[in-house]
């Protein structure tokens, strides 16, 4: 059954029962292999993660004092509490990699941390790091340290590593890509919060990829079966190249240009609102459930 009522959606990336973050849930649905593309080398990943965190720093770099406290699309998160919440997670990471062991024994800590917070209805530890901060330029500042931290680190580990998260562990391939797509959706939301438009680059190719690959766990989240006929996805790369996913001769078709298709399976635009399209009854269903990040099956406010 799909929810009676849209809600807008933030990654939430723990629950009050210990739950996969964000896109983790859905490697442990589709497999490890298939969270990044196997189009771009591990250094052309670590290139591709630091430009969109670089995108993201230039506009927070110009953001206005009062714009900070502006709400975003997710609910109860202004433009602090969502750079917050990445830098929590990317000082996470650095964690991960940097001293694995010690990473894992804290991760029940934080679970237990988070569904506290979440029964008393107190910030999480990811939003309370920036409000006990307060100054959000020496949020940014940190979030700067533990990017390049971070950047350090997977640059210095063994590509074949495993790397622990909350949840099962992740090659550093997908690892990275996860991390991609965080900082990416969540720049939407601060975009969408102080009313930058948005501008499409090749690095949506990592996002789309990511929403094909989740189709079973969108149909499975919101307990809707999946019928299994394929499904080809067909994308407008920014450059004017198609990017596509899928056997050709699938009669079932997901097909709009690379931003459009970003936004939807992130839940970050109602398709409505995009020139995404469907092509027979199996596409149509997965797009009205797509979700491209882990927890509860919700849908997109048609309002968004």
């Amino acid at each position: 059954m799909l929810q009676d009522e849209p809600r807008q959606v933030k990654f939430v990336t723990l629950a009050a029962q210990p739950a996969e973050p964000e896109t983790l849930g859905v490697v442990e649905k589709m497999g490890d292999d298939q969270m990044h593309s196997p189009s771009r080398s591990l250094s052309e990943l670590f290139a591709d993660l630091e430009a969109e965190q670089a995108d993201l720093d230039a506009l927070l770099s110009a953001t206005k004092p009062q714009d900070w406290s502006r709400p975003t699309p997710a609910v109860g998160w202004d433009v602090r509490d969502s750079l917050s919440h990445l830098c929590f997670f990317e000082e996470a990471a650095v964690a991960s990699l940097s001293d694995p062991a010690r990473f894992v024994a804290q991760r029940d800590e934080l679970y237990a941390s988070m569904a506290s917070s979440l029964q008393s209805g107190s910030a999480t530890p990811d939003v309370a790091l920036g409000r006990q901060i307060g100054d959000p330029v020496a949020l940014l500042e940190r979030w700067r340290t533990a990017r390049a931290s971070y950047a350090d680190a997977a640059a210095s580990a063994d590509p074949k590593v495993r790397v622990e998260w909350y949840g099962p562990s992740m090659s550093l391939a997908s690892f990275t890509t996860a991390r991609l797509m965080e900082a990416w959706a969540h720049g939407v939301d601060i975009k969408d919060a102080v009313g930058v438009a948005l501008v499409a680059s090749r690095r949506l190719r990592h996002i789309c990829h990511i929403g094909f690959s989740a189709r079973a766990y969108s149909f499975a989240s919101h307990g809707v079966d999946d019928p299994g006929d394929p499904v080809r996805l067909v994308v407008e790369s920014p450059d004017g190249d198609v990017w596509t996913w899928g056997p050709a001769d699938a009669t079932d078709v997901i097909s709009g240009p690379a931003l459009d298709v970003a936004l939807v399976f992130t839940q970050r635009r109602h398709r409505s609102r995009t020139l995404v399209r469907t092509q027979g009854p199996t596409a149509e269903l997965w797009l009205s459930i797509a979700q491209a990040f882990a927890g509860p099956g919700t849908v997109t406010d048609p309002q968004r």
